[in-house]
């Protein structure tokens, strides 16, 4: 689509609504930008950014009300599609993509997508991090960082893109098509977004759609999978069906020994099927082993994920505030071998903790509760290990640090969401860390 004095409405005002607008800004079309939110909820600095490029904005819940003819809707990943918002122009048959489709029109070299439930931002990292080691530019960008149509709209010269995305981002591809796709994991999360587990993953499926035989699919080996037309690059940390598997805690490439995972800073079964997805994807562009790992066994985890905070009185405080989900509290809580006293909870997502009410006996002493969640988790799981109620993050804190006895760990692994109490999992993290750095030695 030719975009030069088309009119085009961008709904969202955040990160991915601003670079759209600005990306289709730069083709000449008339852009406006639609948001439900009232104008002083939102960044003055960011809106006056877009008013300044001839951008108009439009604001508050009457947005929703617009009846201006338009060519193209852009969705943001953070618009549901059934809002009230989306809906008044799907019902009007204009055509709408999403942020991610839109920037990958305006991309000009291959694309390595990263989807999966846990584990996406670092194999982003992680391999970003070894492409520009090796010689091969790239930007992690995408779900985080930059959003895919800024780095289109700047135009530097990469040699690959890395690009984290998300399920919210594929919902509305059209022709987005990755040389290079991999599929981490799958696990229940976003039932507060979608009506059930099989459109949760229908969604997330929508990477391999527009693949072809001269594509590559890394997948995971120990997950069933629809049968895609790219080449399949299998691994697991947990089965050896895959072409990469583990054994005597080494990586194995069909079954030769590449990467010692005490040589590297990762640990835990999760970082393992990171690194071996990262490994894969090497392969797929052309990089050797002997390439290949001295970055990544450089590569230290980003905070808010399994972080070592501080030892207190012999107890050690871990942040895993990235742990938005079940099956990150689940592979947090495996990667311990101590006791553990666990802080959970946050914002209700719609689904139940009771999955995890086995391993929590096996693994946990006691659990500290906060959030919206605290109750339903306390019946989840009552039963099985004693729950204490907080009112705050503060007081878990508290209650951890007197619960918790000498050689044991202080776990704080919400497993949803932040935004009951938190701006994000890294405002909660962050604050987490200053209160465990503040308890008496």
């Amino acid at each position: 689509m030719k975009y030069q004095g088309k009119k085009v409405a961008v709904l969202g005002a955040g990160l991915s609504g601003t670079a759209a607008a600005l990306l289709l800004r730069s083709q000449g079309a008339n852009v406006t930008v639609l948001d439900s939110a009232e104008e002083n909820t939102l960044l003055k600095a960011t809106l006056d950014h877009l008013r300044s490029h001839e951008v108009e904005v439009r604001c508050g819940p009457d947005v929703a009300q617009d009846s201006s003819p338009y060519d193209l809707v852009v969705l943001s990943p953070g618009i549901d599609p059934i809002s009230t918002l989306a809906m008044s122009f799907s019902n009007r048959n204009i055509e709408t993509i999403g942020e991610l489709e839109l920037g990958w029109r305006f991309v000009d070299v291959p694309v390595i997508a990263i989807t999966g439930t846990n584990g996406k931002t670092t194999t982003t990292e992680l391999l970003a991090q070894m492409l520009n080691a090796c010689g091969q530019r790239t930007i992690a960008c995408g779900n985080i960082g930059k959003p895919l149509s800024e780095v289109a709209l700047e135009k530097r010269e990469y040699d690959v893109l890395t690009v984290e995305v998300s399920s919210f981002q594929l919902e509305t591809i059209k022709t987005f098509r990755p040389a290079i796709s991999i599929w981490l994991n799958f696990a229940p999360d976003h039932l507060d977004r979608y009506p059930s587990i099989s459109e949760y993953r229908a969604a997330k499926l929508r990477i391999f759609e527009n693949q072809t035989a001269d594509d590559v699919a890394i997948v995971n080996a120990a997950e069933p999978l629809p049968k895609t037309a790219a080449r399949i690059v299998s691994f697991s940390a947990y089965t050896n069906r895959g072409d990469f598997r583990l054994e005597g805690g080494s990586i194995l490439y069909l079954d030769q020994p590449v990467l010692r995972m005490a040589d590297t800073k990762l640990r835990g079964s999760h970082n393992i099927e990171n690194l071996m997805a990262t490994l894969a994807a090497g392969l797929a562009r052309g990089l050797s082993f002997e390439q290949m790992l001295p970055p990544l066994c450089k590569y230290e985890p980003r905070p808010h994920r399994c972080e070592f905070v501080r030892e207190v009185g012999g107890v050690v405080y871990i942040n895993d505030s990235k742990a938005t989900n079940l099956d990150a509290v689940e592979k947090a809580l495996l990667a311990q071998d101590k006791s553990v006293i666990l802080i959970a909870g946050g914002k209700d997502k719609g689904f139940t903790f009771e999955t995890l009410r086995d391993l929590v006996s096996q693994r946990v002493r006691e659990v500290v509760l906060i959030g919206e969640m605290a109750r339903r988790i306390e019946q989840d799981w009552g039963s099985a290990v004693p729950c204490q109620l907080a009112h705050s993050l503060a007081d878990a804190v508290e209650r951890a640090r007197t619960i918790a006895k000498p050689g044991e760990v202080v776990l704080f692994s919400p497993g949803t969401s932040s935004f009951d109490m938190f701006k994000s999992y890294a405002d909660r993290g962050d604050q987490f860390r200053a209160l465990v750095h503040a308890l008496p030695k």
